[in-house]
């Protein structure tokens, strides 16, 4: 059996917990963070709770200070203790507990965290690349709700419907005004004359822990990187593309269209990765 911790109660995951004027199931009220749990211990804790913290007052949603590093840590390990996992996959939603219909009648602060229980006890890079494609359909919007990570995900959903019926690995997203923006649940690296780039916050991309990890990783390892507006046709001109997520790490990609990449920086990062 597996167990979730609700609200500060730990319980079977199966359990019937929220009721249909819950404000996440209602509005998309909220937001969650995804986290990696290896040999017992949550990875980038600190990175995490900044970002939580920052978005839970951005959405101005209360109890912000309580979500700090140590709190994060101990949540995890408890229920990773509870469900005998050393390694696992976490999910954190922060809700707001509240009624009302789109003006809340307050802002108190709901969480629950889930454990998905995983063997690998380090970041991997995929053995085989991914085959991606870019989805038009839903360009994702710039403002600034747009690097936080809430519960309404359609955006990703529709992206994940497109990933699917055409048979791909994963998909790029194109932000409002046709520039690269991040891929369907992960950040974008790209790899072109000897140089990263990623899509900056300002093109309204998720600001990801993995993201900030690997570029700090980069430039510490004499790699240019730099946060800029990309124009997607630069997807057929790059050496080497590769996505970044916290549970996952670094994913190389193979080819989008007819164009074949490299994945000699992606091993090199992942490698440094699991140095940390």
């Amino acid at each position: 059996m597996t167990f979730i911790n609700f609200n500060g109660e730990i319980v079977p995951a199966d359990t019937k917990l929220l009721s249909v004027a819950n404000r996440g199931f209602r509005y998309g009220d909220g937001l969650f963070e995804s986290m990696r749990l290896m040999k017992g211990q949550l990875k980038f804790a600190d990175l995490h709770a900044d970002r939580l913290q920052r978005g839970m007052k951005a959405l101005k949603i209360d109890g912000y200070s309580q979500m700090d590093a140590w709190f994060l840590k101990e949540l995890a390990e408890e229920l990773a203790l509870r469900n005998k996992a050393k390694h696992a996959r976490l999910r954190l939603t922060v809700f707001r507990d509240a009624e009302g219909l789109y003006m809340p009648t307050q802002n108190r602060m709901g969480y629950c965290l889930e454990l998905t229980p995983v063997e690998e006890p380090r970041y991997f890079l995929n053995s085989k690349g991914l085959i991606m494609d870019i989805f038009t359909d839903l360009p994702k919007p710039s403002n600034y709700l747009s690097n936080i990570k809430t519960c309404n995900s359609l955006t990703y959903v529709m992206a994940g419907i497109f990933k699917a019926q055409n048979k791909l690995d994963e998909v790029f997203l194109l932000n409002q005004n046709g520039f690269l923006c991040e891929a369907g649940s992960s950040n974008v690296f790209v790899w072109y004359q000897n140089h990263l780039y990623t899509p900056a916050l300002s093109e309204g991309c998720v600001e990801g822990i993995m993201r900030q990890v690997i570029i700090k990783i980069a430039l510490e390892n004499n790699i240019g990187v730099t946060e800029a507006q990309i124009n997607p046709d630069i997807l057929y001109e790059a050496d080497e593309v590769f996505l970044t997520n916290a549970t996952r790490g670094v994913q190389c990609v193979m080819g989008y269209g007819v164009k074949r990449y490299f994945n000699k920086v992606s091993k090199m990062l992942v490698d440094e990765l699991n140095k940390l």
